[in-house]
This record gives structure tokens, C-alpha cells and sequence, in this order.
């Protein structure tokens, strides 16, 4: 049991994230609605999805918000037929990915760029821009208050499976506590790690604030990255 204790202190304190998933797996309720919304042909309003499921239409509702936030269900007004504003459809998107097959993907991305660029990070946190502004707009982002756009851009980065944690005293600083790409991160950290600061980026910009200022310290602590979202508190 000693050595055993020893051995857990040793990998805890090693500097960094710890491995990753992927994205954070879905409550049973969630791929529940997931798996019936797969067999419709048509789209889905929340009181039919709660029919089939047989949840109350608060908690269906609640995890069609996380569902949709991850890109995984689409949400639209239906046409108007009568008084009182359109029900929402949903309906099933084809952004499920596996998960390995992106890890594998990405690493051999990162060591080409690595090989043939000749600014490997900068043209890494370029592509990383463009992918935050793609998942941003596929979560309907919109401009908000500098606040509100890092709750979101943290929420993004839970989904994508960072679990981030932010610190009470200061809610601009965050700690990547996983990493889904830890291993090609490890080998080729100038891109990889450009690559998700860009995505933060490029996401804070979908939703009106300025990027500038966000940092990002790989390997900077036991256990996380250090990721820092403006704005600051005064």
C-alpha cells in the first residue's frame, strides 16, 4: 500500500493535464433522446420527445440544451400555424465523432504541420481560430457580455473534454484539468496546444469579446494546463 501511495503521488505531481476521454459522456436520459430522435424521420417537438421518453418535459428540456449546446441535436422554430410563438423541433445532427479516430487524426495533423511549416504555431493557432468559430456558430452563439462569453467558452471546453475548472478568487483563470490529445500533445506541444488556445479564440470572438488577452501555460502545474479567459475582475 506504501509503494502504491507513492507511485499515485508521483503521477499526480507530474506537470500537466491527465489523459482524455474525449467529450464528457451523456447521462442515460441524453442518449436516450439521442437514440429515439436517430429513428424519426422528421423532426421533434419537446412535448412529443416527452411522450416517448417519458420524463417530465422540464428534464427532457434540460438535456436537449446540452445536447444541443454539444452539437449533437438541432433546434428550430417551427412554422407558424396559429397564436402564440412556434414550438421548437429537434432534430439529430451528424456531428458524433469517434473519438479515437480524431485523436489519431489530429496527431498525424500536428506532425505534418510540425515537418512542414514554417511557422508551425502560429499556423496551428490559425486553424484553431477557424475551428473555435465553426463550434461556436454550430452552438448558436451570439454576442453577449465579456462574462457570459467565458461561461460559455468554458462550457465548450467541458463538452470537448478539458474539465476545466475555474478558480472561485478569479473566474479568468482556468485549469485544464484533461487533455484529448495529451499524447500528441506531448510530442508536439507548439501545435497542439496552439491549436486549442486558437479554438478559445476564435470562440470568445463568435461571442463578442476580445481575444486578445487569452493565454495559455501547457504542462504549468500538476494536474493542468493553465488557461487564462478575460476579462479579469478589476
Amino acid at each position: 500500500m506504501k509503494n502504491d501511495k507513492g507511485r499515485m503521488s508521483s503521477v499526480t505531481s507530474q506537470p500537466g493535464p491527465r489523459p482524455g476521454t474525449g467529450a464528457r459522456p451523456l447521462s442515460d436520459s441524453a442518449a436516450a433522446i439521442l437514440e429515439v430522435l436517430r429513428g424519426q424521420a422528421e423532426p421533434l417537438t419537446l412535448a412529443a420527445l416527452a411522450r416517448l421518453i417519458g420524463l417530465h418535459t422540464n428534464t427532457v428540456r434540460e438535456h436537449l440544451d446540452v445536447l444541443v449546446r454539444r452539437g449533437l441535436v438541432a433546434r428550430q422554430r417551427a412554422e407558424p400555424g396559429g397564436r402564440g410563438r412556434p414550438a421548437w423541433l429537434y432534430s439529430i445532427t451528424d456531428a458524433e465523432v469517434e473519438t479515437s479516430e480524431y485523436a489519431g487524426l489530429a496527431a498525424a495533423l500536428a506532425a505534418a504541420i510540425s515537418r512542414s511549416s514554417p511557422s508551425p504555431a502560429a499556423d496551428a493557432a490559425v486553424a484553431g481560430e477557424e475551428w473555435g468559430h465553426d463550434l461556436a456558430q454550430a452552438r448558436g452563439a451570439a454576442p453577449t457580455t465579456p462574462d457570459a462569453a467565458r461561461t460559455h467558452v468554458v462550457e465548450l471546453l467541458d463538452d470537448l473534454g478539458f474539465r476545466p475548472e475555474q478558480e472561485a478568487e478569479d473566474p479568468a483563470t482556468v485549469r485544464l484539468t484533461r487533455c484529448p490529445l495529451l499524447e500528441a500533445a506531448h510530442r508536439h506541444p507548439d501545435v497542439v496546444c496552439a491549436v486549442h488556445l486558437g479554438i478559445v479564440r476564435g470562440a470568445l470572438e463568435e461571442y463578442g469579446a476580445d481575444p486578445a488577452a487569452s493565454e495559455l501555460e501547457p504542462f504549468s502545474e500538476p494536474g493542468a494546463c493553465r488557461l487564462v479567459v478575460p476579462p479579469r475582475p478589476e
